[in-house]
C-alpha cells in the first residue's frame, strides 16, 4: 500500500460518510489531510469532519467553500463520490421525477461542486478534484439508464473541465468503477450481485480501498500528466 503525504493539505470528499467516499476520506487522512466529509446524512468516525450538506443546492455548496477557504485558506482537494443509482426498471417505467433526482444527485452535483472550488483552486495556484462515475457510463446498463446517462455526463465533465484547466496547475481526473463490495451493492438482490461478478473477468466485486488507492495517487502531486482523463477500476471489465 502507498502512502502519500497530504500534510497541510485540505480535501474534501463528497458522499463521504459511508462506501467509497468513505474509503477515499479515511485514505486522504491516514495520509495527512484535513478531510471534510460532505454528505447530506453525515456519520462521525476517527480522523474526518463531518459536514452535513447537500451538494446538489449551489448556494450550500459556496457556503461551504467559502467557510474551508476565508482569510486565505486553501481548498487543495475535492473528491466527488455523491450519487444515486435510481431503481431497476426499464427505462419507459422511469418517472420524471425519478429521472431528476437520479441526475440532479449523480451529475449535478459533480457540477455545482466543481463551478464553486476550481475559483478557489485558481487563487490557490493548484489543486486537485477527483470525480466518482461508474463503469455505466461507458458501457451502460440495462435497467439503470438514468445512472448510466448521468455517470457519462461525469465523464464527459471531467474531460472538458479537465481541458479547460491543463494550463494550470489543477488537474482533474475521473474514476469509473465497476460493482464495489459496498452496503449499497450488498443492498441488490443476491441474483444481481452474481451477475456483477460473473460479468468481471476477475470473478470478484472491486474493494474500497482498491477505490481509494487510486483516488490518492490521483490526488497527489505524483499525478501531473492526466487531466481530463478516465481511469478505470473494473477487474479488467471495461471494454473501452
Amino acid at each position: 500500500m502507498v502512502r502519500y503525504d497530504f500534510a497541510g493539505q485540505i480535501a474534501v470528499v463528497t458522499g463521504g460518510a459511508r462506501g467509497i467516499g468513505r474509503g477515499i476520506a479515511e485514505k486522504l487522512a491516514s495520509c495527512g489531510a484535513t478531510v471534510h466529509a460532505w454528505d447530506i446524512a453525515p456519520v462521525d468516525y476517527p480522523g474526518v469532519l463531518p459536514c452535513a450538506i447537500d451538494v446538489t443546492r449551489s448556494e450550500l455548496v459556496a457556503e461551504a467553500v467559502d467557510r474551508l477557504t476565508v482569510d486565505g485558506g486553501r481548498l487543495d482537494i475535492v473528491v466527488n463520490v455523491v450519487g444515486y443509482g435510481g431503481t431497476r426498471q426499464p427505462l419507459e417505467d422511469v418517472g420524471e421525477a425519478e429521472w431528476d433526482l437520479v441526475l440532479r444527485t449523480t451529475l449535478s452535483s459533480v457540477y455545482q461542486v466543481c463551478r464553486h472550488v476550481v475559483p478557489a483552486m485558481k487563487a490557490a495556484g493548484r489543486g486537485r478534484i477527483v470525480n466518482v462515475a461508474s463503469l455505466a457510463a461507458k458501457d451502460g446498463r440495462p435497467g439503470l439508464a438514468a445512472y448510466s446517462a448521468a455517470s457519462a455526463g461525469v465523464v464527459a465533465l471531467t474531460k472538458a473541465l479537465g481541458k479547460e484547466l491543463a494550463a494550470t496547475a489543477i488537474r482533474v481526473n475521473c474514476i469509473a468503477p465497476a460493482a464495489i463490495d459496498t452496503e449499497f451493492v450488498h443492498a441488490m438482490p443476491k441474483a444481481a450481485v452474481e451477475a456483477m461478478i460473473a460479468r468481471s473477468p476477475m470473478k470478484r466485486l472491486g474493494t474500497v480501498g482498491e477505490v481509494a488507492e487510486l483516488a490518492a495517487w490521483l490526488a497527489s502531486d505524483a499525478c501531473t500528466f492526466s487531466s481530463g482523463a478516465v481511469f478505470d477500476v473494473s477487474g479488467g471489465q471495461a471494454s473501452y
